[in-house]
């Protein structure tokens, strides 16, 4: 008998706190070793990015750190390294990140240095040169990779102009067209107090994480205004093909399903599934169609969580002479969520390995930083840590069959391999 988890509930050490001009702290506390770990979440992304502008929101990140009003790119550099401190901008889909990660006693400082970044960026000409010219490499390097070519096709596919449908470097096309004016106006728009989630982790007090960030954030404005939301355009199911010949050694196939938001009620299910199906050497689609039948070089599956509607995904890089019964493999394990109940072992060892891993997601400062502070930038609030795991333990194998009814009906294909071989298809 499979023994069942138990959902943790981590979520009892986090405080939230709200400052009169809007930023939320989160702060877990926990004192074992002498570091805090800091993520400053803003709410936008590329989801946020005009059209036109896409790979606006990864330059900004790329350059916010190389200078403000008072320290270049070197001066902002040798902070950091002289105290042994880490700090990065990135973005995502849904959300925009700034990290930093330093020992309790050069947090103040590092802190005051983050602040400057985010408030008061300079935007450098010669930066912005280079790091554009450094996302073009990025992007004609994704051009060159099997994997990257397919999941491109795939987006496009099923997201159309929806900003989903474009990698976060964007396209050379839009990044050589985008300014410093652009950079700048994005960051007037949604770089706001009450636009930001600062959450920590680690040796700190709620008390004491209040005065440091209302130290430096504290005389920071809010506009009137609300900042704006993006106008996006519907995505609703229109299963097609994407082809892709490329001179490779192996055919690389996506089948992809629009599936719920993580605010839909499907979401715990879907991912319950994910895990089922592609996660890890005892998953479905790695013992059915590596294992036993020996077509896969690479096998597995995936569900973003998403803002908007997400899509699953399941994939396999085989030889290009398998490329049919590789498909059509794929998509019998698919459609067999659909037509046979998972047993009760199945659906008890696929929510145990999930949660178990969830739970180790949430070992170190700076996962448990990460993980509550995307929650509340998400709108899900820090109780979604537990909802979730509860949500996951109820799902009954009845419901993982509906789900995979209603979602799993007819997929998009993307499809990349030798010429011979995809035009086919």
């Amino acid at each position: 008998m499979t023994q069942a988890l138990t959902p943790s509930r981590s979520t009892q050490n986090v405080r939230r706190h709200v400052l009169d001009n809007g930023i939320v702290i989160l702060v877990t506390e926990n004192p074992a070793a002498d570091i805090i770990a800091t993520r400053l979440f803003l709410g936008t992304g590329t989801r946020w990015e005009p059209p036109g502008k896409s790979g606006l929101s990864h330059l900004l990140a790329t350059v916010l750190t190389k200078g403000t009003e008072r320290l270049t790119s070197l001066d902002i550099a040798e902070r950091v390294e002289s105290v042994g401190a880490r700090l990065s901008a990135d973005t995502s889909a849904d959300y925009f990140l700034m990290g930093l990660k330093t020992v309790s006693s050069d947090f103040a400082e590092i802190l005051d240095l983050a602040a400057q970044l985010l408030r008061s960026p300079s935007f450098p000409e010669a930066e912005i040169e280079l790091e554009r010219r450094i996302t073009i490499q990025g992007i004609r390097s994704q051009r060159e990779q099997p994997f990257s070519l397919a999941f491109e096709g795939l987006r496009r596919a099923m997201y159309g102009d929806h900003p989903y449908a474009i990698s976060t470097y964007g396209t050379e096309e839009t990044v050589s067209q985008l300014t410093r004016d652009d950079l700048q106006q994005f960051h007037q728009t949604y770089f706001r107090p009450d636009n930001l989630i600062i959450s920590l982790a680690g040796r700190i007090t709620l008390t004491e994480a209040i005065a440091h960030i209302d130290r430096v954030f504290g005389d920071w404005p809010a506009p009137a205004e609300p900042p704006p939301e993006p106008v996006l355009p519907d995505v609703s199911p229109d299963p097609h093909k994407a082809i892709c010949p490329l001179a490779t050694q192996q055919s690389v196939i996506m089948l992809g399903y629009l599936a719920g938001s993580v605010r839909h009620p499907d979401y715990a299910g879907l991912k319950l599934m994910n895990t089922y199906l592609g996660n890890g050497l005892s998953s479905r689609l790695f013992v059915e169609l590596r294992e036993k039948r020996g077509l896969a070089y690479d096998v597995s599956a995936f569900y973003p969580t998403r803002l908007d509607a997400s899509q699953f995904v399941v994939y396999m890089g085989t030889a290009p002479q398998n490329t049919a019964i590789a498909i059509e493999g794929l998509r019998a394990e698919v459609v067999r969520l659909a037509d046979v109940p998972l047993s009760e072992e199945e659906l008890q060892v696929s929510k145990n390995k999930l949660l178990g891993q969830y739970a180790l997601g949430k070992q170190t400062n700076t996962q448990l930083a990460q993980i509550y502070g995307w929650y509340e930038i998400l709108g899900l609030g820090i109780d979604f840590d537990r909802q979730f795991q509860a949500d996951v333990m109820a799902v009954t194998a009845a419901e993982v069959q509906a789900i995979a009814q209603k979602n799993f009906v007819e997929p998009y294909l993307s499809l990349v391999g030798p010429e011979a071989i995809v035009s086919q298809f």
